[in-house]
């Protein structure tokens, strides 16, 4: 039986900042929305750090490294937003024993469909989602060749970007508003991306407030659609009213922030969802823990 090849892409989208010290684990577990202190090395989580009031500034892939010196973590994150985390994450060193820089001499590459090998670099699982393949972190200059030196056959990123939409995994900048957005909104309580029972962390009271309600009425939930997809921000309306707005799409499915109640009760109605005049239909994704419209019980 023929081995399946190993798709490969880089995402040049993706920044890697570097926390080291022999502090680095208590540093980053007091701040962050999931557990690190723990992390073996090799092992990674979806986090993300917040604000005082619990909305999403960065969201990050965090892997355990093991180096001879001082180990520590990378955070894998959207290159747009690197140089503001590293800012926002010295703010809280204070006389922590820790090192907070940005390396742009490391790269960001995504690996599909099969394992790549351990000695290509830092080589992890996506934590969200084991479809979304394997991260590897490695040095940006000659990237490419050794990944295709390991048999990686390239892909171009849009390939990747197909599947976590097929997949539903929300993607800020795309599907959200960094500084906007609640992790229950961004489905990061559904995504592991969300300890509820570490201690404390910046945001950790708002966080734990929507988590005992059990009502997010806000959520990035996958849609699908025939032929032509919704522009990215375009409104979705269900009827006369107004219930929220796409995000990314791509091969007939797709990524809204909808009001989720609003859309419970136009479903009710017999009201169909509409974007840019293309209808949408949604669908629940295997990971979600919360209802959806339409199910029998609320909402959130």
């Amino acid at each position: 039986m023929a081995q399946e090849s190993m798709r490969a892409s880089l995402l040049s989208d993706r920044a890697v900042v570097r926390v080291s010290g022999e502090d680095a684990a208590r540093f980053l577990n007091g701040l962050v929305t999931h557990a690190v202190e723990e992390l073996a090395p090799g092992a990674a989580r979806f986090a993300a750090l917040l604000t005082p009031q619990g909305k999403i500034i960065a969201d990050f892939l965090v892997a355990a490294i093991e180096e001879e010196e001082d180990g520590g973590f990378v955070l894998d994150c959207p290159r747009a937003l690197a140089d503001d985390l590293v800012r926002r994450l010295q703010f809280y060193k204070l006389r922590a024993k820790v090192a907070i820089e940005a390396r742009p001499d490391l790269a960001v590459a995504v690996v599909l469909e099969r394992e790549p090998a351990a000695d290509l670099g830092l080589v992890f699982a996506d934590p969200r989602d084991a479809r979304l393949g394997w991260r590897v972190v490695l040095p940006a200059e000659g990237a490419k060749q050794a990944l295709s030196a390991a048999g990686a056959v390239w892909a171009e990123p849009e390939a990747w970007q197909e599947r976590r939409i097929a997949l539903g995994i929300p993607e800020g900048g795309k599907d959200f508003v960094y500084g906007d957005t609640y992790p229950h909104e961004a489905d990061m309580d559904a995504l592991g991306g969300v300890d509820f029972h570490k201690g404390c962390f910046i945001g950790q009271e708002v966080v734990s407030r929507v988590e005992r309600r059990g009502v997010a009425r806000n959520r990035v939930v996958p849609v699908a659609y025939e032929v032509a997809a919704p522009m990215p921000g375009a409104e979705v309306h269900a009827g006369a009213q107004a219930v929220g707005h796409m995000g990314s799409a791509a091969g007939g499915r797709g990524l809204a922030m909808l009001r989720l109640d609003r859309v419970a009760e136009a479903m009710r109605a017999g009201d169909k969802l509409v974007a840019g005049g293309v209808t949408l239909r949604l669908v629940k994704p295997d990971w979600a823990r919360f209802p959806f419209p339409g199910e029998t019980g609320k909402a959130q």
